[in-house]
């Protein structure tokens, strides 16, 4: 005992003044805590129920005389008793048990109050004779069933098990060990353990600890061990359900196998306990007379609190603290310091060993131990133990901040230490950019490449990340060790690394192509993306080759019929390579030129035909013999090119092409290349569809743009913009172009457009130049299709000073012949209507005042001699009675041409409320006045009628005139 270190990590809580109240009358014989609450039984048969601060709740008189044991349980706020009573036979024993609910209370009187007993039972009867009890200990098995076991003096338990409240019980009777002398064999202490559905009884006597299995009968007795205690110096743990016996001589531990571990404590243990890990105990030194307290801490071997006590009475603990009831009724509270003060404690003393295993088997959060570790790991580095240190702070990885040990260690002098932690650190995978910047520099500074290999090569460093890839590459390749940059590259599937190092720093373009016709397409087709543009100006071919297999390789596969849909939806475009040739547009056109020759439907040929056009129509696309000849090129002056005479004058210059013969040859591949963009502008535009395999708009503007006159004439024509068409041609002056245009698009039979000549004569008319020739011709498709009236034709042309009036005299005479003949053929057609009008109007004169005389002698129905009765209508015609239906009131002759009449009348009515389909006739016709005139002479214009409520309104007469 004297070996153990001791320390203070309890301290005594409410200065000492601790007591049990004054309203507890007797003298204490047992105790028992739970829920909060201390319950304290008396010798006068009462108990009291204590709060925080051993301050007295209530009370009430459990047993007539004394209470000898309780318990409080834990799962329902039940108290058990045991204690003496009345005895009101002899027969009976006074020895009762007794279950009381402390939720439920009486009255008793008029102050005072007690719980509910819900139950009483006589313990001993005539099958379980009276002994003296010397132990009890109650079980909470699923509520409500309980497990009580009553220690005797004669070596036996009784047990009783069931809903003690409803007395559904089974009594039972172990027999530990009989001896003549009862000393002996005195049940001392007992203890329940229950492993899942098993449950299991220890029994201590003076002479034996015994295990009883009490999950079948007949129950089994086990010897552990035939020593046992004198005292009551028996408990159990709380976690791992190991039984404590005190003796003498030292603790002993008790598993279910048989004894475990014992701990030497010299002295008479009097009482022990477990509270939170630590072993409690009170032992009596006899030579002194005095009772000291210790709080043993096993697992580090130390002895966490000691103090010299009164003769104690009861031990227990609640409220987080440990309770000691001395026999004088004082009291001790003992509550534990926080873990940072425990620490504070032993870091004053230098004891961080002791620190780290305290917090260790406290089982202290990670971040509190690293915390232990880093300060011990301080104090060896301030003895300059520095080996001893890092060892220290490797073991705070994860919680420690790295740059707190780094900037430790970061003296030339420590760098194989420095190596130490940085390699761990990556072992753990918690290694930053920095980190593995910092580990690689040291091992390039103490030149290690046996390290280096082993860092950069073992078979699970990049398989398990177990440092940053790309910090790695960067250093290895700033310090020349290519070798192991593209050896990590190449294993990290970090293509574009491994690409980097062969192209910038080695300069490998052969081997780079290698490695990339090597990778798998999405592979190599992103590395192509990221390197292409230094591929492509040095090996523009091959590049060009390898974006081919990559964009075409499943069109061959879909023509022998081995390749998915799927796959070929996934294939990259060459749109997605656009970028690569930002600085060579030739060979960007080649590569699109090949891949449209290859490949005929693809998805992004929209997108291909756009770029092919731009790289077409194009004025300054570079030309390879003129980007070579540039260099040679003299300069004026002002640093500019030459000036036109000089470059003739100097047909060649040191043998090179002359910069004439340079140019002829850069117009040349200029209009082979405009060539290409109209012959792409028609194919991609076939007849069959409504919309071109290129951007229209798109290619509107490039032709603008470069001024592309065939490709923007050809685009206009086939979008039927034909008066774009025809500005072409009067912005470029071109008028044979222009009439031969107006010729093939203004033929309104094959769906040109004709006013277009009306463009062409306002155009001629605001020329300002002489175009007599020309104004001729147009005048003469004007007149054919008569498209303009005269006087709009006179009011263009007067415009042009340049005309004289002997251009338009024929035809300005035609028409007046025309018109003169229309004028006279519209005179003797109106004298008809009118001589016609006014023989109607005489003869509905007539049949309003006359009167009509019928001749006729035959029915017109049946051609019969006419006999009365007949029916005479208006329109001469006479018929039988019989001959005609049933109410018959119109003439069965004249009746289909009357209908026919009003049917067309009614139609036209129809018609004249449509004001959408009369507007588009006004429109679409040459001469919109004769539509209207056309709608007057029909009478569903301008005609008024009387409306319902005695208004005039637009709208048509109808005849109330029958036959």
């Amino acid at each position: 005992m004297y070996q153990w270190r001791k320390f203070e990590f309890f301290e005594e809580k409410f200065a000492g003044k601790c007591s049990i109240p004054e309203d507890v009358a007797g003298d204490v014989t047992c105790c028992s805590s739970g829920r909060g609450k201390i319950i304290v039984g008396c010798d006068n048969g009462a108990v009291s129920l204590l709060d925080r601060g051993l301050k007295f709740n209530y009370g009430f008189q459990a047993h007539s005389s004394s209470v000898l044991f309780l318990q409080q349980l834990k799962q329902r706020n039940y108290l058990v008793t045991v204690g003496e009573d009345e005895q009101i036979s002899p027969q009976l024993s006074s020895m009762c048990l007794k279950v009381f609910d402390l939720d439920k209370m009486q009255p008793e009187g008029s102050s005072t109050s007690s719980p509910e007993c819900v139950q009483i039972l006589r313990i001993f009867t005539n099958q379980y004779p009276e002994a003296k009890i010397t132990s009890f200990l109650v079980l909470e098995e699923a509520p409500p069933i309980l497990l009580i076991a009553i220690g005797l003096d004669n070596g036996s338990i009784y047990g009783i098990k069931g809903d003690i409240a409803r007395e559904r019980i089974k009594r039972f009777k172990l027999e530990v060990y009989s001896h003549t002398d009862k000393s002996q064999s005195s049940i001392m202490g007992m203890g329940f353990r229950v492993d899942g559905q098993a449950t299991q009884l220890f029994a201590v006597t003076p002479t034996s600890v015994s295990l009883f299995s009490l999950q079948t009968e007949p129950y089994s007795r086990n010897t552990l061990d035939q020593i046992g205690c004198n005292s009551n110096a028996v408990a159990m743990t709380d976690r791992s359900q190991e039984l404590m016996i005190g003796r003498d001589e030292a603790v002993y531990f008790y598993e279910v196998d048989g004894r475990g571990p014992c701990w030497a404590f010299e002295g008479e243990k009097k009482f022990l306990g477990w509270f939170r890990g630590y072993l409690l105990c009170v032992i009596a030194d006899h030579r002194s007379n005095k009772n000291t307290f210790n709080i043993y801490d096993l697992k580090n071997r130390l002895i966490a609190h000691s103090l010299v006590t009164k003769e104690v009475s009861q031990m227990l603990c609640e409220w987080g603290n440990i309770i000691l009831i001395m026999a004088d009724k004082s009291a001790l509270c003992i509550g534990e310091k926080d873990m940072e003060s425990k620490l504070d404690m032993l870091f004053k003393k230098n004891l961080y060993t002791v620190a780290i295993n305290l917090v260790q088997s406290q089982q202290a959060d990670a971040a509190a131990t690293a915390e232990v570790l880093r300060k011990y790991g301080d104090h060896l580095y301030s003895k300059q133990e520095y080996d001893e240190a890092m060892a220290q702070y490797i073991n705070t990885i994860g919680h420690l901040e790295p740059s707190y040990v780094i900037q430790k260690f970061l003296d030339a002098q420590r760098i194989y230490n420095l190596t130490n932690y940085l390699e761990k650190l990556h072992e753990k995978g918690l290694a930053s950019k920095d980190h593995t910047t910092l580990l690689l520099n040291c091992y390039t500074k103490l030149k290690d490449v046996e390290k280096l290999n082993v860092f950069i090569k073992r078979e699970d460093g990049i398989g398990e990340h177990k440092f940053d890839v790309e910090t790695a590459i960067r250093v290895c390749r700033a310090a020349n060790y290519h070798e192991h940059a593209m050896y990590v590259a190449k294993k990290a599937g970090r293509h574009e690394w491994y690409l980097k190092i062969l192209l910038e720093d080695l300069g490998s373009y052969e081997e780079a192509l290698q490695y990339i016709s090597s990778l798998e397409p999405s592979q190599a087709g992103v590395t192509v993306k990221e390197y292409g543009k230094i591929l492509i100006e040095h090996k523009p071919d091959d590049t060009i080759e390898i974006l081919m297999r990559l964009c075409t390789e499943d069109a061959e596969l879909a023509k022998r019929g081995s390749s998915s849909g799927l796959y070929t939806s996934m294939l990259p475009s060459p749109v997605d390579f656009l970028n690569i040739f930002i600085h060579h547009p030739e060979a960007l056109m080649n590569f699109l030129e090949q891949y449209t020759n290859k490949v005929k439907d693809s998805p992004a040929q929209v997108e291909i035909h756009n770029t092919l056009l731009e790289l077409y129509l194009s004025n300054d696309l570079d030309f390879p013999l003129i980007s070579q000849a540039n260099i040679d090129e003299p300069t004026n002056s002002r640093g500019g090119r030459p000036s036109a005479p000089a470059v003739m004058s100097r047909p060649k210059t040191n043998g090179k092409l002359s910069v004439y013969q340079k140019d002829l040859n850069r117009e040349k591949y200029h209009q082979e290349r405009l060539q290409k963009g109209l012959r792409l502008l028609k194919t991609a535009w076939p007849s069959d569809l409504e919309h071109p395999l290129y951007d229209v708009d798109l290619a509107i503007i490039l032709c603008e743009m470069n001024e592309f006159k065939e490709g923007l004439l050809y685009l206009y024509e086939k979008m039927k913009l034909f008066k774009e068409v025809t500005a072409c041609y009067m912005q470029a002056h071109d008028h044979e172009g222009l009439i031969a245009c107006c010729k093939r698009l203004g033929d309104s039979g094959k769906g040109g457009d004709p006013s277009l000549w009306a463009d062409v004569l306002k155009y001629f008319g605001e020329l300002g130049e002489d175009c007599s020739k020309e104004v001729k011709e147009v005048l003469t498709y004007i007149e054919r299709d008569d498209i303009l009236p005269p006087i709009i034709v006179l009011q263009t042309l007067s415009n042009n000073p340049c005309l004289t009036l002997s251009v338009i005299k024929d035809y300005i005479a035609r028409k007046l012949e025309q018109e003169s003949k229309l004028i006279e053929d519209d005179r003797k057609a109106i004298d008809k209507y009118q001589e016609e009008t006014l023989a109607m109007r005489k003869e509905i004169q007539d049949l309003r005042t006359n009167a009509r005389i019928f001749q006729l002698s035959k029915c017109t129905a049946c051609t019969f001699t006419l006999d009365l009765p007949a029916v005479h209508f208006m329109c001469m015609h006479s018929f039988h009675l019989r001959c005609l239906g049933d109410n018959e009131k119109e003439c069965p002759e004249c009746a289909p041409e009357y209908r026919s009449v009003l049917e067309t009348k009614r139609s036209l009515e129809q018609n004249s409320k449509d004001q959408d389909q009369f507007f588009n006739k006004v429109k679409n016709s040459k001469d919109g006045f004769s539509v209207i005139a056309e709608y007057f002479g029909k009478g569903i214009i301008s005609k008024t009628r009387i409306r319902g409520n005695g208004t005039l309104g637009a709208g048509n007469l109808s005849s109330s005139s029958g036959f």
